[in-house]
């Protein structure tokens, strides 16, 4: 999470293309408007636009706007998204929704700066920073030709990957705490934050829906509390049954390990291994990239590489 928010801000001050890759929920939107307050155009506007919300017919006119008399129902000019963040950002959620046609257009406005309305002949310059995101794999529908490979380059000059909230369990107290103030203050019922059991299942469950159902199981739980501290009774069933993970396991060095016999360094170098073996997996085996994940430089990695046998 320190590296994709680095990344952000590190982006944030230049006219980059942002793509923010994540899961439903971990938060794409709340990193885009970061990227842009911290941008040399915060005082212009931030215009989101989710593609996912919007039909194929409608995508066109809500992105590059569409003339009076357009098509049946334009009964007025209407400037488009582009249009509407001029000075600004554009943030385009689910850019991986986008039909093929769409497609030619927004890579157009990329190159070009130049937005031409649906109807209109006419190419209307635009001034605007563009960040996208999507929970789906851009680069394996480049490949099955279902979205254009060019675009998906002028979108990925800057990659945020946000990991979801399974992969940091660390951050679940941190975001209860924030949550549990945020939700008593406006709900009117201070609490003396939860039980022990409740914190328990909480940090066991792998939040398919991340930050997002998280932020909503604690809102309900809050509105049905019966007693001054959140308790087991007021969680879901669904958070109680636990998740798939079962919480934060720390795989051995081989064989099974007694409890009263765990080997530290063993313990380390099997969980080191294995985060490297999972940031390859993730990054199509480039080094770099893992590297960059890892937090590790490329020579330190190589180094690692040989001394696990990882290929």
């Amino acid at each position: 999470m320190e590296l994709a928010l680095n990344s952000a801000a590190r982006a944030a001050a230049s006219q980059a293309t942002v793509l923010i890759l994540g899961e439903s929920g971990t938060g794409k939107e709340l990193v885009a408007r970061a990227v842009h307050a911290a941008s040399p155009r915060r005082d212009g506007p931030f215009v989101p636009v989710n593609c996912a919300a919007l039909s194929e017919s409608l995508m066109e006119s809500e992105l590059f706007g569409h003339e009076k008399g357009a098509f049946t129902g334009a009964a007025a000019l209407h400037r488009g998204r582009f249009e509407q963040a001029e000075g600004g950002t554009l943030f385009i959620d689910e850019v991986g929704e986008i039909p093929p046609a769409a497609q030619i257009k927004l890579l157009r406005v990329l190159q070009e700066r130049l937005v031409e309305r649906v109807g209109g002949t006419r190419a209307v310059p635009v001034d605007v920073r563009v960040v996208a995101a999507t929970h789906r794999d851009l680069r394996q529908m480049t490949r099955n030709g279902s979205f254009r490979e060019d675009l998906y380059y002028r979108l990925n000059v800057v990659t945020v990957a946000l990991p979801p909230l399974r992969h940091r369990r660390r951050d679940i107290p941190v975001l209860i705490d924030s949550f549990l103030a945020r939700y008593s203050a406006e709900n009117g019922k201070p609490l003396a934050g939860l039980s022990r059991e409740a914190m328990d299942a909480f940090m066991r469950y792998d939040y398919p829906g991340n930050v997002r159902e998280l932020q909503n199981i604690l809102e309900r739980a809050i509105v049905m509390a019966r007693e001054p501290q959140l308790s087991t009774r007021d969680l879901p069933p669904e958070v109680l049954a636990g998740g798939a993970d079962g919480g934060i396991e720390i795989p051995t060095a081989g064989g099974d390990v007694s409890s009263d016999a765990v080997h530290l360094p063993d313990q380390v170098e099997a969980l080191e291994r294995q985060a490297i073996h999972d940031a390859l997996h993730k990054t199509g085996g480039v080094q770099s990239r893992a590297a960059e994940l890892l937090g590790l430089t490329e020579r330190n990695l190589r180094y690692k590489l040989r001394k696990y046998g990882l290929k």
